[in-house]
């Protein structure tokens, strides 16, 4: 079984001041390098970071042996990141890939972990649903199994990404308000 991870990483940051990717965390750690390190950390494989706002910029700071891929149309939203996320990994062998996002500095991988353990029930990795939870809360990390790709590629507009297809199939709910708070950082 393969599990690839996604990070998107693509936005412009308007709300903050400038692309979340170029953000640093205390440790002088950038918030996409944070990020890819946590999926990795946790065994995914591949993982690619999915680029927009200031991408050269922003490339520079994803870790060695990161993929990086860019998503042109990055301004639509996140559906447009997910979706160039998602057709890079069609040239891989992954049975699933957990999105995460790069504004979520405080999620570690010992959330991924939690979340990527649900596999380990599940007959089929490649039709899994799974999300993480913060107190009940829906949120980040979201684990796709490839079945899932091609519906959420048709429908991942705007700032919708996969919501929609989350909303009709219902994942898997893994509480992980133990370990971080799953909120999103709109400053560094």
């Amino acid at each position: 079984m393969s599990v690839a991870g996604l990070v998107l990483a693509a936005g412009a940051g308007r709300r903050s001041g400038g692309p979340k990717a170029l953000r640093l965390r205390d440790d002088g750690t950038s918030w996409v390098a944070h990020a890819c390190t946590v999926l990795a950390e946790a065994g995914c494989a591949p993982v690619v970071a999915v680029l927009g706002a200031a991408a050269e910029e922003a490339r520079s700071l994803v870790p060695p042996g990161v993929a990086s891929v860019v998503a042109e149309d990055w301004d639509e939203g996140m559906g447009a990141s997910l979706r160039a996320g998602l057709a890079a990994l069609t040239h891989t062998d992954a049975d699933a890939c957990l999105v995460h996002l790069v504004d979520l500095p405080d999620v570690d991988a010992r959330v991924v972990a939690r979340v990527l353990a649900t596999l380990e029930d599940h007959p089929d990795p490649g039709t899994h649903l799974a999300r993480a939870a913060y107190a009940g809360v829906p949120g980040h990390p979201v684990l796709l199994g490839r079945a899932h790709w091609p519906a959420i590629t048709a429908t991942a507009r705007g700032d919708r990404g996969a919501r929609d297809h989350l909303a009709a199939e219902a994942p898997r709910l893994v509480e992980c308000g133990d370990l971080a708070t799953g909120v999103d950082r709109d400053h560094g």
